[in-house]
């Protein structure tokens, strides 16, 4: 339930058309609900304005569908992330209206469409090194896009071939935020930081040769950045970086419109 409904709860209990019982009982259970191998966080839109997102990884699809189902009661978006082809199909099972791009691994629930983003919006730049850092930066994008955030995407642009880079130096420029996402020795976070004025969230990937140590190297590399200006998120977080740059964007916009 969120800041909208509670709301609309209370103008319906104020009209009559709702018992102050009835209203209460929905209301008892807007802290979490324990479904006994999972405490669901209904509670989470109204702290940060977004309901809770359920990481798939690991938990079976009975599991991922019960959780998905009781967010969907209750709220007009939801997400999963880190799901599998096959846990994907299990849930729409289930939830046959939910969605799944399999690059980005997201499982996708809504009613309505938010408002699109206007081109005066400020935006997120999504940067990738490499085609093989597509998934994670495919996270990062689309879950800004289902956060309603105007996202752009520079793709295939890492320093093997740093001209590439520089011919979307017009986009870095005007980016408000930029997450850029690489594997290898993560040197590409670098550069950009060193070029742009706005926040970099730095994204490792486990992309890599053996001494990449599945994405440390280039978390360390990130992390030892001389370019000022740098955040570092965990290694594939790409959902976790696009959470903060949504942040961000919501401070930008709202600073804007008032």
């Amino acid at each position: 339930m969120d800041a909208e409904q509670i709301r609309q709860l209370l103008l319906e209990v104020q009209a009559g058309q709702i018992d102050p019982d009835e209203a209460l009982e929905r209301l008892r259970i807007l802290p979490y609900e324990d479904l006994g191998f999972a405490r669901v966080d209904l509670h989470r839109s109204l702290r940060k304005g977004a309901p809770e997102v359920v990481f798939c990884q690991n938990k079976t699809a009975e599991q991922v569908s019960a959780i998905l189902q009781r967010l969907w009661q209750h709220h007009d978006r939801v997400m999963g992330t880190r799901a599998t082809y096959d846990l994907a199909a299990a849930v729409r099972q289930t939830l046959p209206e939910a969605r799944y791009d399999p690059i980005s691994r997201l499982i996708t629930l809504s009613r309505k469409d938010l408002p699109p983003p206007t081109e005066e919006d400020p935006f997120a730049l999504v940067v990738c090194a490499g085609t093989s850092d597509l998934p994670v930066a495919e996270e990062a994008a689309q879950t800004l896009e289902f956060f309603g955030d105007r996202t752009l995407r520079a793709y295939d642009v890492g320093v093997a071939g740093l001209h590439r880079l520089l011919d979307q130096r017009q986009l870095l420029f005007a980016a408000d935020v930029i997450l850029s996402v690489a594997g290898m020795e993560g040197a590409l976070t670098s550069v950009i930081g060193g070029l742009v004025s706005c926040p970099v969230i730095g994204v490792p990937t486990s992309v890599g040769y053996g001494a990449s140590f599945d994405g440390l190297a280039a978390l360390l590399s990130m992390l030892n950045s001389c370019s000022p200006g740098v955040a570092v998120v965990n290694i594939d977080n790409g959902f976790g970086a696009a959470q903060f740059a949504h942040l961000i964007l919501q401070r930008l916009k709202r600073k804007g419109d008032g």
